[in-house]
């Protein structure tokens, strides 16, 4: 056992008709740890629709997570207020939609996940570069983002709007 015959990855072998050593791995193999066979947190989607829910409680963290993620991947095309105002837009990259309209608003949340992992139109996709419950969390923070975007000051309860005022 000491001293067996072995073969190097990509070495030439006469024991299989291909003449290589290295084997395929069977047919629906899946590396550990890379099974992801939620379909809500991976794709975004309910029986293939776009999800209008999110696959994990939404906390203080996670919208801190969110908000760190957005300006750092996001805000330089669609600007920090998800308005589509971004840097590069000001030095001439193509200008996104705003996020904030009642159209963008009407979107399932499903929908701009699968968006940040795919890309779409101009956008090009940040599987790569977000991880999926980041990107989860940038979804949870433009919606903070939709929602504010859409109130009025009068919207605001009173012992709030007062604080508000005074910090000015």
């Amino acid at each position: 056992m000491h001293d067996q015959p072995r073969y190097g990855p990509l070495e030439e072998s006469s024991f299989f008709a291909d003449n290589t050593a290295s084997r395929a791995p069977v047919a629906g193999t899946v590396a550990r740890g890379q099974l992801r066979d939620d379909e809500l947190l991976y794709q975004g989607t309910i029986d293939g629709q776009p999800a209008d829910m999110f696959p994990f409680a939404i906390d203080d963290a996670a919208m801190a997570r969110g908000q760190e993620a957005f300006n750092a991947f996001c805000s330089p095309c669609h600007g920090r207020t998800a308005r589509g105002d971004g840097i590069v837009v000001k030095r001439g990259y193509t200008r996104p939609p705003d996020l904030t309209d009642e159209n963008a608003r009407s979107a399932p949340v499903g929908h701009y996940f699968n968006v940040i992992t795919n890309g779409f139109g101009a956008m090009p996709d940040h599987a790569a570069q977000i991880k999926v419950r980041d990107r989860w969390a940038i979804a949870a923070y433009l919606r903070a983002l939709q929602a504010s975007a859409s109130v009025s000051v009068n919207d605001i309860p009173p012992a709030e709007r007062t604080r508000l005022e005074a910090g000015r």
